[in-house]
């Protein structure tokens, strides 16, 4: 699977898989699950030869929509999975782990025509991109997937303990719910800056992010004073975790920003 993906981020269009042997069933099942991700067609198969290729047409794809198409499901994961943890909504939580493969598949895309562009002056020249913004929108896609990543593990924290019939107390959940709007509002800003090339509002973040880090210690303080369950308490600290990474990506993608606006013209 790594070999696969590492293909497709470097740009092969056709992949030749061959065993020595043959392709045991959870082998052949691993790889069409990659393949799948990967928006790759599996063209032919036996059980010691497999053949992928993508049809996809890379010179007609925009990086601006497929970036906006990512973030706009990966921060209404964010904003479900804060409204599920304030509700204790184990269902909705589901909802919103489930989403986690979209933003997957999409960001393995946007790597690959990224580091194409970087190396092919004729995608670059089609995509309207110069070698200094693959690599801004490349740490921008991972930023975006990695939000993406810790929404889905508040969700599954949520549905494992809701499903050993315990919660979390009210003053916790509030304070945890008010921590991660917080942390998205961040994110969402930070985000449409880059997009709108908006300076002030990227140090605004930088700046901010105090509020957020004073908020992640009195969520300490009442994990300690409020729960007395381990699994509450282990799971109250992953999801504080996850909000203050949420606000760490927010930081780097208004830094992003900055450093863009001082990039040469030419």
């Amino acid at each position: 699977i790594r070999n696969i993906i590492a293909a497709y981020l470097n740009g092969y269009s056709y992949i030749k898989l061959v065993s020595k042997n043959f392709f045991t069933v959870n082998q052949q099942k691993a790889i069409r699950k990659i393949a799948q991700m990967l928006y790759l067609r599996v063209l032919e198969a036996d059980t010691k030869e497999i053949h992928m290729a993508t049809l996809i047409d890379e010179s007609k794809a925009f990086i601006e929509t497929g970036v906006n198409r990512i973030y706009k499901i990966s921060s209404s994961m964010c904003r479900d999975v804060f409204t599920a943890l304030r509700n204790q909504d184990p269902s909705l939580a589901k909802s919103v782990y489930m989403l986690d493969d979209e933003v997957d598949h999409f960001a393995f895309f946007l790597l690959r025509l990224l580091r194409k562009a970087s190396v092919d002056p004729v995608l670059a020249n089609q995509l309207a991109l110069k070698p200094i913004d693959c690599l801004d929108y490349q740490t921008l896609v991972h930023r975006i997937e990695q939000v993406a990543d810790q929404s889905a593990s508040i969700a599954r924290h949520l549905i494992m303990i809701e499903g050993r019939g315990k919660s979390f107390s009210k003053p916790l959940l509030e304070k945890m719910y008010t921590a991660g709007v917080d942390a998205l509002n961040f994110y969402d800003k930070a985000v449409n800056a880059l997009l709108s090339n908006d300076v002030k509002g990227s140090v605004e973040i930088i700046e901010g992010k105090a509020k957020i880090e004073k908020l992640d210690q009195e969520i300490a303080s009442l994990t300690f004073s409020e729960e007395k369950d381990t699994e509450v308490i282990c799971a109250s600290c992953s999801i504080r975790d996850s909000i203050m990474r949420m606000a760490d990506y927010a930081v780097d993608i208004a830094e992003i920003t900055i450093n863009r606006s001082l990039k040469p013209i030419s």
